[in-house]
């Protein structure tokens, strides 16, 4: 019976994560943001569960990132098509680019799906990332769209360009060679978590502050305090 706690784990991920997809459909930005953020906490209990109960198994790590793909590389994509949706008319009155040019969003999905792809396959991503991960990405565009549409009261031309220039950027980190480091703590040391305190306390400092939006600048500094790491890490001979 213990065998199958992780794949339940991993299915009520799944679950979850396609609950967040008909919400972005609906244009609950709110309820995309939860439902994912849920998405994650079974995403990250699952493999919890899989190591304490040693259930590993080749089905669970297919499971895994099937419900990744719908979770975290659908669902973000789906909020941002939405937004763009609702809002392109304000770079274009050209008809025919307010209808597709949308669909850009799902560069995301595909993106998430060769990360994942990826990541199966990369042995060197047993302690930490190489690129950004699809769960960090998918937090980051639900939270971020949910401010957009609730902390920002003017979408000006120049935000809808960033974020189109923006879904190029991330869907680069996912499947690009900069390492990451893993947010899974193994001790509750301070030493060798050093980065890894100071994100959780700016995460939870910008979320008291501006609310959900701060999970977006929480992963922004994610991305940063990586490139710094891995700058200041020693080059291995």
């Amino acid at each position: 019976m213990k065998k199958h706690i992780p794949n339940l784990l991993t299915s009520l991920s799944l679950l979850s994560g396609c609950i967040a997809v008909v919400m972005a459909f609906n244009g609950a930005y709110f309820w995309v943001v939860i439902w994912v953020i849920i998405a994650a906490l079974f995403d990250f209990s699952d493999g919890f569960a899989a190591r304490m109960l040693k259930a590993y198994s080749p089905m669970g790590k297919e499971l895994d990132s099937l419900s990744d793909m719908v979770s975290f590389g659908v669902a973000p994509s789906v909020i941002l098509y939405t937004f763009l949706k609702d809002h392109l008319y304000i770079i274009t009155n050209n008809e025919i680019l307010q209808e597709y040019l949308p669909f850009a969003a799902f560069l995301l999905a595909i993106f998430s799906a060769l990360r994942l792809a990826k990541f199966n396959v990369d042995t060197r991503q047993s302690e930490s990332f190489i690129g950004l991960n699809t769960p960090a990405n998918a937090l980051f565009w639900v939270s971020f769209c949910y401010g957009l549409v609730h902390n920002v009261p003017v979408i000006t031309p120049t935000l809808i360009y960033l974020i189109l220039i923006a879904i190029v950027v991330f869907s680069s980190l996912m499947v690009s060679e900069v390492p990451m480091f893993s947010l899974k703590i193994k001790s509750l040391k301070f030493r060798g978590n050093e980065y890894r305190y100071f994100l959780a306390a700016f995460m939870l400092g910008m979320v008291i502050w501006i609310g959900i939006f701060g999970i977006a600048a929480g992963i922004l500094l994610y991305v940063a305090l990586s490139i710094i790491n891995n700058r200041t890490q020693p080059e291995k001979e």
